[in-house]
């Protein structure tokens, strides 16, 4: 049968340091996991760009410091295939910010409360054996995302919605393509809700959280 994990991971390398999700952390628990592949939160186009140059950090910020720190060169050293799974075209997602619409004291105030429910999450982060990878954190997640949907359900739906399919969608076709084989797919935290509440409908052993 085919295993399918999840981690989900903290991009900020200060903030890892300081709730204590450190790179070798994260690198204990994929070495455990003994992955075959890893689908991995990377636009398919960065994901290219990389296989050019190993020195191209990438565009618009991504990826993330993990992947160019650890993940690539893990893969790498252990011949483990990758698959990038992020989606995003910039073209698009520019015209749908969640605040758009709304006044300049509008937005403080909505970029405030945004804080807020960052800070509940960041709250939970001792509520698992993996910090942010845990019902408690999860729920929370999920209660931000639903605030953020009530705020502007376009922009929701484009940003998290169908991204989140999309990236889900990469996870279930590389499922597909690799029977019996072991997938870990390593994904920003907000997205661990999702994809458990989707992967876990597959016909697979699904393990989250990994510890």
């Amino acid at each position: 049968m085919t295993v399918v994990g999840i981690i989900g991971t903290i991009h900020n390398p200060e903030l890892r340091e300081t709730y204590h999700c450190s790179l070798a952390l994260y690198e204990s628990l994929i070495t455990e996991f003994k992955p075959d592949i890893i689908c991995g939160e990377v636009h398919p186009l960065s994901w290219q760009k990389y296989l050019k140059d190993r020195n191209n950090k990438g565009y618009w910020g991504e990826p993330a410091s993990e992947y160019w720190e650890l993940i690539f060169p893990l893969c790498e050293e252990n011949q483990i295939e990758f698959v990038p799974i992020d989606w995003f075209e910039l073209d698009v997602w520019n015209h749908f910010d969640p605040f758009g619409g709304y006044s300049e004291e509008q937005r403080e105030e909505l970029q405030r409360i945004d804080d807020e429910w960052f800070l509940k999450q960041m709250s939970t982060h001792a509520a698992g054996n993996i910090p942010f990878n845990s019902v408690e954190f999860d729920e929370m997640t999920r209660l931000k995302y639903e605030w953020l949907n009530q705020i502007n359900p376009t922009a929701h739906n484009i940003r998290w919605v169908v991204r989140n399919q999309i990236m889900i969608q990469r996870v279930k076709n590389t499922i597909d393509s690799n029977p019996d084989k072991r997938i870990l797919c390593i994904v920003g935290a907000d997205h661990n809700d999702l994809f458990q509440e989707t992967l876990i409908q597959e016909p697979i052993q699904l393990v989250y959280p990994l510890r």
